[in-house]
């Protein structure tokens, strides 16, 4: 979008750009395009070589592909992340509060601040998990929170991922690839270490345990298989915290316990990283013609003898109706502001929103409120006339499945592409651990960069690729 803020050169007109990141410029500046393209491409053979790669649905053969990554990196400062890390942890918490009381007491609801349909008749609330509070009352161990940018000090949340957030494998693996390839740009930068994010990971993972786990819980990640569009992130965690990756099969559930089958017997489960959508986890409690589920395993769960992470239920605190409330939720559990707002958003299951959204649609951004991935959007400014027609009578059979947005001015940065560098539009999913004693972060997250020109759309499935992001550490800090 025209006169987007820049995260390196500012808003156009600024001159120079900013000044604390002038020897990126000058990187930029005197570094061959040749050089960078073959820097890029060996990045690209390492992710090939390692087998990096995502599913895309819907087409032939659902192919698997390379994630497009882009060798230039985005770049935030110490005090961005200090303000950034202390509105992640404030949303998570209250999402984490806003879980508990949805499945116990129900106060917010009691206390009119949300509307009780919205919550109780939502596809992703579960009933059968009402009562079954997990170990400590965290049902979100794992958020994955997306922000956008519009301003040097604009950052906005635009959805919460707190059912199974993925992409943590990129954030890890662009950064091995940048310290091999751009070893430079940590001698320029004191960068923050992300490395860190699997021991947290396994950590968060133990103390989750049910209190009959005992001091040596057994942790395992729970894939749907190699078929899925991220098997090999969980592949990578599963072999970089060193615990088992099981699928289904390899688990069943006796006395409300749930075993491991191995070749030297059984092993008792206590811990499960579960990357299966609720609907599929249990064929006895939810859809009885998933083959992807453990049967037994939410009676498990119910009595207390195993932990699943993130809980069943969660989705409802990502949903995107919900979201729209979060302000308010944030409020009713701190007791304070939002350090990070909200994008504005309408609620089509209201007729006033509705007949808004409906009059602006070549303006706005609409969503499903259980979408992802990018599927079932429209983007106003970037569909045609007739696409926009198509989406209008969509709407209006179905108002209650969507939420509408103000088209943003997302920040954009330098980015390689066919013509060389040029700005490109990037949003950005630090990864939140919630543990007993509080929250959790890894200084860094996932970038991801719309490589098409124009397009706020930076999903991979839609064409999107992926940054390293830097996050800059005060005097006296470790570089990695």
């Amino acid at each position: 979008m025209n006169g987007a803020f820049d995260e390196i050169r500012g808003f156009p007109g600024d001159g120079a750009g900013r000044p604390e990141f002038a020897p990126l410029t000058k990187w930029l500046e005197t570094m061959p395009r040749a050089e960078l393209e073959r820097r890029q491409q060996a990045a690209e053979a390492m992710f090939r070589q390692l087998g990096i790669t995502f599913a895309v649905y819907g087409e032939a053969e659902a192919d698997e592909r390379i994630i497009p990554f882009d060798i230039v990196p985005r770049i935030l400062t110490a005090r961005e992340w200090t303000r950034l890390s202390a509105g992640l942890e404030q949303r998570v918490f209250a999402i984490n509060a806003f879980l508990d009381d949805i499945y116990g007491a129900r106060r917010i609801i009691a206390d009119g601040k949300i509307p009780e349909e919205l919550a109780l008749c939502n596809p992703q609330f579960r009933p059968e998990v009402v009562g079954a509070h997990p170990p400590h009352n965290i049902w979100a161990h794992i958020c994955g929170i997306d922000l956008v940018r519009t301003g040097p000090d604009d950052f906005w949340v635009l959805e919460d991922n707190a059912r199974t957030p993925s992409g943590v494998s990129y954030m890890l693996e662009d950064r091995e690839a940048m310290i091999r390839l751009c070893p430079e740009l940590f001698q320029m930068f004191r960068v923050m270490p992300v490395d860190s994010y699997t021991d947290l990971l396994h950590q968060t993972m133990q103390r989750a345990a049910p209190v009959s786990a005992g001091g040596n819980p057994v942790c395992v990640i729970l894939t749907p298989g190699h078929y899925n569009s991220a098997y090999y992130e969980h592949s990578f965690l599963a072999d970089t915290i060193g615990v088992e990756l099981v699928e289904p099969a390899d688990l069943e559930v006796d006395d409300d316990r749930v075993w491991m089958r191995t070749i030297t017997g059984r092993v008792k489960v206590d811990v499960i990283y579960r990357r299966i959508d609720d609907d599929f986890l249990d064929p006895l409690f939810f859809r009885p013609d998933s083959l992807l589920g453990v049967p037994g395993l939410l009676a498990a769960y119910r009595a207390g003898h195993v932990s699943i992470i993130n809980a069943p239920g969660t989705g409802v605190a990502d949903d995107k109706a919900i979201y729209s409330y979060m302000p308010d939720i944030v409020r009713y559990y701190s007791g304070s502001d939002p350090i990070l707002p909200n994008v504005e958003t309408w609620r089509c299951r209201e007729p006033q929103a509705l007949q808004y959204t409906l009059d602006n649609l070549e303006k706005l951004v609409v969503k499903l409120v259980d979408g992802s991935g990018g599927y079932g959007m429209l983007v106003g400014p970037t569909s045609s006339k007739a696409e926009i027609e198509k989406f209008r009578a969509v709407l209006i059979a179905e108002p209650h499945r969507y939420i509408a947005q103000p088209t943003l001015a997302l920040s954009t940065v330098p980015t390689l592409v066919e013509q060389g560098v040029a700005p490109r539009h990037v949003d950005f999913r630090p990864y939140v651990l919630t543990q007993p004693d509080g929250v959790k972060l890894v200084p860094g997250g996932l970038t991801r960069v719309a490589l098409k020109e124009g397009s706020l759309v930076v999903n991979s499935s839609q064409g999107g690729g992926t940054k390293d992001s830097f996050i800059l550490a005060d005097e006296g800090a470790v570089s990695c």
